[in-house]
């Protein structure tokens, strides 16, 4: 049964298809990934301890009043990596990742979802 929501805006809430992309060159290298929901696997370049690389994500499933959330799913050692959306605009969102330890060289899978939204 589709909710109000998916009957007035034609997006649904909840489980939706999902794709993947892998990053190339650098962690600061953009990707473009056109789904709801998917995986960005990033390069494996190192990032200092306490540094932070920010990266473009474009998707032309984003509008500018979407809240994208992201989530560090694997690949890297346990609690070193923190990830979060810097900006979020028609078409694109930004993802900061953040290492939180000792300087690293690891393969980062971070999780992506899009929530439709709207201002008031």
């Amino acid at each position: 049964m589709a909710s109000l929501f998916e009957v007035t805006a034609g997006k649904a809430i909840g489980y939706v298809s999902g794709s993947a992309v892998t990053q190339g060159t650098n962690k600061s290298t953009g990707v473009t990934i056109n789904a709801a929901a998917g995986a960005i696997t990033t390069h494996n370049a190192s990032l200092a301890g306490d540094a932070n690389v920010t990266f473009t994500v474009t998707n032309s499933e984003v509008a500018a009043t979407d809240v994208v959330l992201v989530s560090v799913k694997s690949g890297a050692s346990t609690g070193l990596y923190a990830a979060f959306v810097s900006a979020t605009a028609a078409g694109s969102f930004n993802v900061t990742l953040e290492n939180v330890g000792s300087t690293a060289g690891e393969v980062v899978v971070i999780n992506f979802a899009v929530i439709k939204a709207a201002a008031s």
